[in-house]
């Protein structure tokens, strides 16, 4: 039976700091919660419907506590608009980032990325390109904010993403090409992209931060052809990777 704590604790994790404090987020939607159940990650609960249920019994897991509720709970629950059959509620996980060799393979490194919808895209395009490491300045949007894990269609379950001092980590990774996305950048028409390296992509409204900037080996730029101020971070990240990938 869904009790009144359950609830409180659900909701609560709505707020950066609660989810912190209990180690825990939310996952909703059959295919996300389905592949949060293929993933590593470990699931504490999963509130779902009786029939959501009938239909996925045989792909649960045994270790994983099991919460029938009906629409009107799932809505106490949900952060959406139109709840889903299936809500998950899973562990934090507990990345190492000194087990990654960044000098092997392309990464992205954010700095100041406030939009969740920014994050959970750019998470989402690292997915697509086969990126395996995103490193965020300790500032940027929580992966684990419900609006980013929605945004990234499952990719969060495919992509490791760090919270580090990023000018910590460039002094400590200061033999990696560092590409950073400026409006007087080198053209990326003509710009070679290295199969190993970091790409740098700065907050939305001011760029790379000035600290970050003495770090970057390769400025580079998406030439403008039209008339538009600026490109979005995300639309920015994925022009960059697809160019990175055609080599």
């Amino acid at each position: 039976m869904l009790t009144k704590v359950t609830i409180k604790l659900i909701q609560s994790l709505k707020d950066k700091k609660n989810r912190q404090l209990h180690g825990l987020f939310l996952v909703e939607g059959t295919k996300a919660v389905m592949e949060l159940l293929a993933s590593k990650i470990v699931v504490k609960t999963l509130f779902a419907t009786g029939e959501w249920i009938s239909l996925h019994k045989v792909l649960l897991k045994d270790n994983c506590e099991l919460e029938i509720v009906n629409e009107k709970e799932l809505k106490q629950l949900s952060n959406q608009v139109t709840p889903q059959p299936v809500i998950a509620l899973a562990f934090i996980p507990n990345y190492d980032i000194t087990e990654i060799d960044f000098s092997k393979g392309f990464s992205i490194a954010l700095d100041e990325i406030q939009d969740p919808g920014n994050l959970g895209t750019i998470i989402r395009i690292a997915d697509w390109y086969g990126i395996k490491n995103i490193i965020c300045s300790k500032n940027c949007a929580d992966v684990y904010n419900p609006k980013v894990i929605q945004s990234t269609m499952g990719s969060f379950l495919r992509v490791n993403v760090f919270y580090e001092n990023l000018s910590a980590f460039f002094s400590a990774h200061n033999k990696i090409p560092v590409y950073g996305a400026l409006m007087n950048g080198k053209n990326l028409h003509q710009t070679k992209i290295n199969s190993d390296g970091i790409l740098l992509i700065g907050n939305e409204g001011s760029g790379i931060s000035d600290e970050l900037l003495t770090f970057v080996t390769h400025p580079i730029t998406i030439p403008k052809i039209g008339e538009a101020e600026s490109l979005n971070a995300s639309i920015a990240a994925a022009i960059i990777c697809d160019a990175w990938a055609r080599g």
